[in-house]
């Protein structure tokens, strides 16, 4: 096969300026992973010793079950006031395999317009017919129920990946219980951060008897990989039955599940590192910058400089300032909505606060 048609693709980003290519790591100052917690960056998680297995073998309807991973889904259950709970290897797969299999057709699923692409391609593979509502807008999510068929399922996340911006959950719970409405929230951003020992914005609202499902990711705050649906014992053994990743899909290995569970036992307590993210967001929120910042109480701070030139050109002049802030680039977010996605940790210092908004103020 000719590959011509790849190098034109190549191509047409390299002319938008939006030509993606990997990066290693430095020792610039990090604003921009999710180690929101500074867990991974720290090394607060054990090693896991040789007792635990590198492999799983097979998918969990085969080889790759064993009584770790159901202690832990059960642990994890607990936590998050759940009857029951499911682990999947990845938020990406948790969301597309959840989303892909409970709705059939004739159903409707209604997202919230900036959902995360997990949650666009989980929709994208269900049978049912789906239709984005206004971001964090009731009113417009209103007037789309009254319309839905079926089964109704509205998805939104609870802290929004690019903007940091938290969903009114607790207007969109009200809706979905008058119209009969299924909630699902992904609460990737929100673990180990939202709530008074890292439970996400659900159990501090209340919520949990709302939702049908919530999806709790492992790769950011909780630091490590992986993904747990929380829900009911009928739609885990659901679950088991019908979603392709979970069914074919070699399990997470032990020493995986190990990190996952002394990090949930780990997390909860740490109270000091939650209180000094929200300085650091106070800080960042006060800064009077020559930029449009955008409003956020989460360690998701978003500055908008538009255009992808412009916004590249700002990432690499505090680069060289030994700074390690990530440009977003169109088409990844709306043309003109180009942004700096400034990560704000623990283990940031406000004289490192000073210095960023030093530099995007000059």
């Amino acid at each position: 096969m000719q590959e011509e048609f790849l190098s034109r693709k190549l191509q047409e980003r390299r002319e938008q300026n939006a030509y993606r290519q990997l990066r290693l790591p430095d020792d610039r100052v990090d604003f921009y992973s999710n180690d929101y917690l500074g867990i991974v960056s720290n090394r607060l998680l054990p090693p896991p010793g040789s007792s635990y297995a590198s492999g799983s073998t097979g998918s969990r309807l085969l080889a790759g079950n064993y009584p770790l991973i159901e202690e832990t889904e059960q642990e994890l259950a607990a936590f998050h006031h759940a009857e029951a709970g499911l682990i999947f290897n990845s938020g990406y797969d948790a969301n597309s395999g959840l989303l892909s299999c409970v709705a059939q057709r004739g159903d409707t699923i209604l997202y919230d317009s900036l959902s995360h692409a997990s949650i666009r391609d989980g929709v994208r593979l269900s049978f049912a017919q789906a239709f984005s509502f206004l971001h964090n807008d009731t009113e417009d999510l209103a007037k789309k129920l009254k319309m839905a068929v079926g089964n109704i399922f509205v998805v939104t996340e609870s802290i929004f990946s690019m903007d940091g911006d938290q969903a009114p959950l607790k207007a969109i719970a009200a809706l979905c219980e008058q119209y009969g409405a299924g909630l699902i929230v992904d609460e990737a951003h929100a673990t180990g951060v939202v709530g008074e020992r890292g439970e996400g914005l659900v159990q501090q609202l209340g919520l949990e008897r709302s939702c049908f499902a919530r999806v709790h990711t492992f790769g950011k705050a909780v630091g490590c990989h992986g993904a747990f649906i929380a829900g009911s014992e009928r739609l885990r053994n659901y679950l088991i039955n019908f979603s392709r990743p979970f069914i074919f899909s070699t399990a997470l290995p032990e020493m995986a599940v190990h990190a996952i569970r002394e990090s949930y036992r780990l997390f909860p307590g740490l109270e000091a590192a939650r209180r000094q993210l929200q300085q650091l967001v106070q800080q960042w929120q006060q800064a009077r910058l020559p930029y449009e910042v955008l409003i956020s109480s989460t360690p998701i701070q978003g500055i908008i400089i538009p255009g992808n030139e412009a916004v590249k050109k700002m990432a690499a002049r505090l680069h060289e300032q030994q700074l390690d802030v990530r440009p977003i680039l169109y088409p990844t977010v709306p043309r003109g909505k180009e942004r700096l996605r400034i990560i704000l940790h623990a283990f940031n210092t406000p004289g490192q606060m000073e210095q960023l908004v030093k530099l995007l103020g000059s």
